[in-house]
């Protein structure tokens, strides 16, 4: 029995330290961007500017030192944004996230999904996915873009807003202030 307990611990082992995401295929792939921003680094920027007054920086800092990671997905191959957008449809359906908000603005589609938190006012996930078309300009036509953004923590909705203008993420993130 003994024995049998070592096995399974042994075979057990390389799982139980791995937080896997479904997205992480996106990581190595050539045709998608992505940013990764762990804890560790949340924490370094919230230290280097622990003593800036203003207040939007303290919110930043404060929001900070909440979150455990922001990954951003992004690419303007239009197979990786099928397959960005069926991963994160099927990520939604077996997650059993909300949808938060969905906006439409010309050809570009935002949505926000949440997965509660302790209270109304804070989830433990906010994932947002935008895909759409931007004008270029005449002699480079229209360009395809999609953006898929995870961040897990103890996020507060109402600090949101704040986070994303510090970090310039992305244009669309600016529709959370507005709603």
């Amino acid at each position: 029995m003994k024995k049998l307990s070592i096995i399974l611990i042994t075979l057990l082992l390389p799982f139980l330290g791995a937080s896997q995401s479904i997205f992480d295929k996106f990581e190595d792939s050539d045709r998608i961007g992505s940013v990764t921003i762990n804890k560790g680094m949340l924490g370094i920027a919230a230290t280097m500017m622990a003593h800036d007054e203003d207040e939007d920086t303290q919110e930043f800092i404060e929001m900070a030192k909440s979150i455990n990671n922001i990954k951003i997905f992004m690419s303007e191959d239009e197979d990786a944004s099928a397959d960005m957008a069926a991963t994160m449809k099927r990520y939604v359906r077996s997650s059993k996230l909300e949808e938060l908000m969905k906006v439409k603005d010309g050809d570009t589609h935002v949505r926000f999904y949440i997965r509660n938190g302790k209270d109304a006012d804070h989830v433990a996930e906010l994932l947002m996915f935008v895909t759409g078309i931007e004008e270029k300009g005449q002699k480079h036509g229209r360009h395809f873009e999609t953006v898929l953004l995870t961040m897990t923590g103890d996020i507060d909705l109402n600090k949101v807003g704040s986070l994303t203008k510090k970090m310039k993420l992305h244009k669309g993130l600016h529709k959370l202030d507005e709603h």
